[in-house]
């Protein structure tokens, strides 16, 4: 007890000297905590290729998944471009994904869109969904087992530009899912790119599907709710949109990123935790709340469906910005 509260009288000592350096040196000292201010994130163009103009899209569920779960994934590939008089008002699905089109926009001119499509729109065509319940790879994949799941049910395009989503459902274990992040994306030859994501519900819902579940550190804030109601789908909508941002603008590992391409810092990674304004680590922001069922949200997609979208890093302010 003794050592406590000299620890303690120790703190206070040191709070007040700080605080009588302050005063001392006047007015402008008082600021000598805000004197460094961090460097802006920039995500650098590297002269590859993006992903623009209409762009064929397949979904491979692998494992079991109910029908309400598949509808709440189509919904939202299919509120990519839907018409923002739909929304009553609200953020929608497509005015996120136009932050993603800005990228394409401001490619340099010898970068040109699709002749058909005007410079800068990326729309994804939802082509065909291949159901993989009997889990003809077992329930413990590898990487390479996702990049093959990948390749065999590409959709075929024109010219070879497609993307490929393959979604794991929760009782598969993938190679890396939870300690080395909750999904990936990738690219095979010439310009076919593809995403996995996995369904954290059992295996990692405070690493995958916060906010709508604790933490596993940090603040241990109230879990948030989820707007369709399936915590481990909602958590995998948000890492589905985080990684499309990614494929699109960074397809080949030569796009928009920061840091080692390795390990890049991309579209939504760049911004990570933020939901809406206010945010901080451990808070998600000030988001749009359902009165009648309490379910957090900030964009809205066919259906009337509700979804929570990451910011991204716009391309126009260079900053990470957010729905609401």
């Amino acid at each position: 007890m003794a050592s406590s509260i000299s620890a303690l009288l120790a703190m206070v000592v040191l709070l007040c000297t700080v605080e009588l350096c302050c005063s001392m040196g006047g007015g402008g000292s008082r600021k000598l905590a805000s004197l460094y201010t961090p460097p802006p994130l920039i995500l650098q163009y590297h002269n590859g290729p993006l992903l623009t103009g209409k762009l064929p899209l397949s979904v491979v569920w692998y494992g079991d998944f109910t029908p309400s779960q598949h509808a709440i994934v189509v919904d939202f590939l299919n509120s990519l471009h839907q018409p923002s008089s739909s929304s009553a008002g609200h953020p929608t699905v497509s005015t996120w994904w136009r932050t993603v089109e800005k990228y394409s926009a401001a490619l340099p001119k010898s970068q040109p869109a699709s002749s058909s499509f005007a410079a800068g729109v990326v729309m994804p065509v939802l082509l065909g969904q291949t159901l993989d319940s009997a889990y003809s790879l077992g329930k413990t994949l590898t990487r390479a087992q996702i990049s093959q799941l990948a390749s065999k049910h590409a959709p075929s395009a024109a010219g070879g530009r497609s993307l490929t989503l393959v979604l794991t459902s929760a009782d598969v274990t993938v190679e890396g899912f939870c300690m080395g992040g909750c999904g990936t994306h990738g690219s095979h030859p010439p310009s076919s790119a593809y995403i996995w994501v996995g369904n954290s519900a059992s295996q990692c819902p405070g690493t995958c599907a916060w906010p709508f579940h604790q933490p596993i550190y940090g603040p241990q804030s109230p879990p948030l709710v989820a707007p369709n109601g399936d915590v481990g789908v909602d958590g995998m909508i948000i890492n589905i949109a985080s990684l499309l941002a990614a494929a699109v603008t960074n397809p080949l590992g030569n796009g928009y990123y920061q840091g080692a391409a390795a390990a890049p810092l991309e579209a939504a990674s760049a911004c990570p935790g933020m939901y809406g304004a206010g945010s901080y680590p451990g808070y998600a922001g000030n988001l749009l709340v359902d009165p009648t069922t309490g379910a957090s949200y900030n964009a809205v997609g066919l259906n009337g469906r509700k979804y929570l979208l990451p910011a991204l890093w716009d391309p126009q302010t260079r900053s990470c910005s957010t729905l609401v």
